[in-house]
């Protein structure tokens, strides 16, 4: 673990009373505790919404005059000295879960290595789920005191910004990534060193720095590319999330996981565990071969050590969703390296072999499904899924026998939920009901919310998200990145007290965002009741190289062109983590639409369950363990092998049977204080049964018991 101590980068207008507020400022711990939250936004208000809740940005331009009468306030500094209180006690790590439950793995180091982490807007290092899930599961393990560090790219530039152009077409914008305005530090060897270190690619050596985020007491090592003693071309290796070209792509993964291990060894940290979030990084079980092999030991003893120790979790259900290498690649980027293991070139590419990749690539899933004794799935479909498509890794073992866990993915509650539905669950569950969010036993007392309180919760947090829809679009006009058109399309029509539906997520093909829009009389009759009108709220970003997500953003802005839909459809540019907090707070519906069975979890459906919103989905993914008949809908897929034009017909049908004769009616069923207490009944059903299941403390609890337990029963010193 990295044991240095935060810099001290305190601005110098900061009074000597409030000199700890920088390094509050710049641990992540902030973001998910809402006391810290508060705190910030008591200094400035306005600067806070500013600064985009960015407490360092706001320590930084906020008026030295607004600190020092802060810092003469009674009121303010007992709300400070409140917050860091809880700060330190949390720090403490006193009475963690691990300690109480897992003690020998308190004195162990698990690695996890993610392509993206998605811990705050302020740091743009994330494009969608995968990240999202990695930061819940950094947040989760600093809340359960699990001993975890985070391996992943700093991307100056990050992820690209959404521009929609008038005529409805998505396009790319990069912006650089300001360290100075967000809570990164340096990070450093055990000497005192900055760290770096380097990697041979192609024939040439690639340098790289090293910076840390850290995030309650989970710190993240993030690996940047542009130094000075780089080319122009290797500076821009780690530049931007999922940018460039395949060469591009298998030089980040180069740096990833070969890269990410010699770091370690740098910074002086020996993990007992290696956990690989998807088949990006798995080249870092090629690299502690090759450091075995290089120690001394044959490369069968060197492969058994490390399959042991390496956890590997698996988000994609399609061969086609896997990375897989063209053979001149790799011989361009590993001749020479798989000497060093004790392999011929034959043999090495082989380790990344499949049936469909024979000869014609190296397919990263199957090198680390190969060198994990440890892996797992993230919904129990997906489960199903993977074992049936890699069960020819296990010859001869039925597809239900094959070594591959389901631990479906949950949610960092403190993240996710509303500041209201905080207070209400502190007031009717427990005051510290966050911290034992996986308990049944405590959700049962959902029930005896009154419906009133409840319902005024949920209406508040619906203007709350009208309100930044309003405000958005009245920014965008000011500033002149609006037409009048376009004005009208962010949802400045919406009505507040509609039956409003959200959609948003990654606009892939799969995900059928515009499978609502195949039948447009009845959608026209389900937007146009005067009595019981419905609207719909889109936001997502297609990958800039899909072509067909980029054409399915078009087609629902178009939609939202449309007069004869009534300003009733609206798209939300540039979905973020911000944005995405009040879209799963605010709507009443949260609709998804895979194509069966291509879901592989998907966790936004949590979080709008957790903060009362019903789900409306396909029978896939998470949702097809989560749905009980009585806590959202449920549409049930066709078989796998249906075309998907049947599918197609068959869950449109199903989708309108039951917006038509069940949501709308349900919604719309009001007694004469104004109540939907049918809604509200299914409500506390769906936060009763999905709370509990669904959020990161039972995931990661199950990741120490079913995997990092097993990983470190057989822990050799040469690990």
């Amino acid at each position: 673990m990295d044991i240095h101590p935060v810099e001290n980068n305190c601005p110098a207008h900061l009074p000597p009373s409030l000199s700890r507020l920088e390094e509050l400022a710049r641990n992540l711990w902030w973001s998910w505790t809402l006391e810290a939250r508060q705190l910030f936004e008591s200094i400035d208000p306005t600067l806070w919404v500013l600064t985009h809740h960015n407490p360092v940005k706001l320590l930084a331009d906020v008026r030295p005059d607004r600190l020092t009468q802060l810092s003469e306030d009674p009121s303010f500094l007992r709300q400070y000295s409140a917050v860091f209180r809880m700060f330190d006690e949390y720090l403490a790590n006193t009475n963690s879960w691990l300690g109480t439950h897992h003690p020998g793995l308190a004195q162990t180091t698990i690695a996890y290595f993610s392509a993206e982490f998605g811990i705050h807007t302020s740091i743009p290092i994330y494009s969608g789920g995968l990240g999202i899930l990695a930061g819940d599961h950094c947040k989760e393990s600093s809340d359960l005191g699990i001993p975890l560090v985070g391996i992943g790219f700093m991307y100056p530039q990050g992820y690209f910004r959404q521009c929609l152009t008038p005529e409805g077409w998505q396009e790319a914008a990069y912006a650089p990534f300001n360290r100075k305005e967000s809570p990164v530090h340096p990070a450093h060897t055990p000497s005192g060193d900055r760290c770096r270190f380097s990697v041979e690619m192609g024939g040439r050596h690639v340098s790289a720095v090293v910076w840390k985020i850290l995030v309650g007491r989970v710190t993240l090592f993030l690996i940047d590319t542009d130094v000075p003693e780089n080319s122009p071309e290797n500076r821009a290796l780690s530049a931007r999330l999922y940018g460039g070209d395949q060469e591009i792509r298998l030089c980040q993964e180069i740096l990833l996981g070969i890269g990410g291990v010699r770091m370690l060894r740098a910074l002086g940290i020996t993990p007992s565990v290696w956990h690989a979030n998807e088949g990006h990084s798995a080249f870092l079980t090629v690299e502690r071969l090759r450091e075995l092999v290089q120690q001394g030991s044959s490369y069968d003893e060197a492969t058994e050590l490390v399959r042991h120790s390496t956890v590997f979790t698996t988000h994609t259900p399609v061969p086609a969703g896997h990375d897989v290498f063209p053979h001149q690649l790799m011989d361009r980027y590993f001749a020479g390296y798989w000497e060093q293991l004790g392999l011929s070139r034959e043999e090495f590419l082989r380790l990344g072999e499949t049936p469909e990749s024979r000869g014609r690539g190296f397919n990263m899933t199957a090198l680390v499904m190969r060198m994990s004794a440890h892996v797992n799935s993230v919904s129990r479909e997906h489960g199903r899924v993977t074992r049936e498509m890699w069960r020819h890794f296990w010859p001869g073992l039925p597809s239900e026998q094959v070594p591959v866990r389901s631990v479906t993915n949950g949610i960092h509650a403190p993240t996710w939920i509303a500041p209201e539905m905080h207070r209400l669950y502190g007031k009717s569950l427990h005051a510290t009901w966050n911290t034992n969010c996986d308990d049944p036993t405590m959700w049962q007392r959902v029930t005896d919310i009154p419906d009133h309180e409840l319902w005024a919760v949920r209406q508040t947090m619906k203007r709350k998200l009208m309100s930044l829809i309003r405000e958005r679009a009245r920014t965008g006009w000011m500033q002149g990145h609006l037409d009048p058109s376009q004005v009208l399309t962010r949802g400045t029509l919406l009505n507040p007290e509609a039956l409003t539906i959200g959609f948003a997520r990654r606009f892939a093909t799969y995900k059928r965002a515009t499978l609502i829009f195949q039948d447009l009389e009845r959608l026209k009759r389900l937007l146009h009741d005067r009595w019981r009108p419905v609207q719909l709220i889109f936001a997502g970003k297609a990958h800039p190289a899909d072509e067909p997500g980029r054409y399915f953003i078009h087609e629902v802005l178009s939609y939202c062109q449309d007069h004869k839909l009534g300003g009733h459809i609206a798209f939300l540019e540039d979905y973020e983590m911000h944005m995405a907090k009040f879209l799963v707070q605010g709507v009443d519906i949260w609709l998804n639409t895979p194509r069966f069975p291509l879901e592989a979890s998907g966790t936004s459906g949590m979080k709008a369950a957790l903060n009362g919103v019903l789900n409306l989905s396909i029978l896939d993914g998470w949702w097809a363990e989560g749905y009980n008949g009585a806590n959202g809908w449920g549409i049930h897929p066709l078989s796998e092998q249906t075309d998907s034009t049947s599918q197609d017909h068959h869950d449109v049908e199903q989708l309108y049977r039951i917006l038509e004769q069940e949501v709308v009616p349900l919604y719309y069923q009001r007694d004469r204080d104004g109540i939907p207490r049918g809604w509200l009944r299914m409500m506390k059903e769906c936060i009763r049964t999905i709370a509990p299941e669904f959020c990161t403390t039972r995931m990661v609890k199950d990741y120490v018991e079913l995997l990092y337990s097993a990983a470190t029963r057989r822990t050799p010193s040469t690990w």
